[in-house]
């Protein structure tokens, strides 16, 4: 693959391949090599923000499903006796 630069891109290649002792082809190989792998990484890690964000989102769902629940089964009762009481929550509900 041969590439063509712009000149001040070029100058500054060779200029910062200078600066670390390389070649200019071993210095662009390896930042391309740097940058992919970057990318990857980047990637992979946008993949598992999705699915930690879902999960979230899954249990703010099955949260508010359930308090829909409790309120329409309370609401939904012959007797005043309600089957959730606020002031049971966390002791046997």
């Amino acid at each position: 693959m041969t590439l063509t630069l712009p000149p001040d891109l070029e100058r500054r290649v060779a200029q910062e391949a200078e600066r670390q002792g390389m070649e200019r082809d071993t210095y662009v190989l390896q930042t391309l090599e740097k940058q992919l792998e970057q990318d990857k990484r980047a990637a992979a890690i946008a993949l598992l923000q999705s699915w930690i964000d879902a999960d979230e989102e899954e249990a703010r769902e099955q949260r508010e499903t359930g308090e829909y629940l409790i309120r329409v089964l309370d609401e939904d009762r012959l007797s005043d006796r309600k089957l959730f009481p606020a002031e049971l929550k966390g002791i046997s509900w």
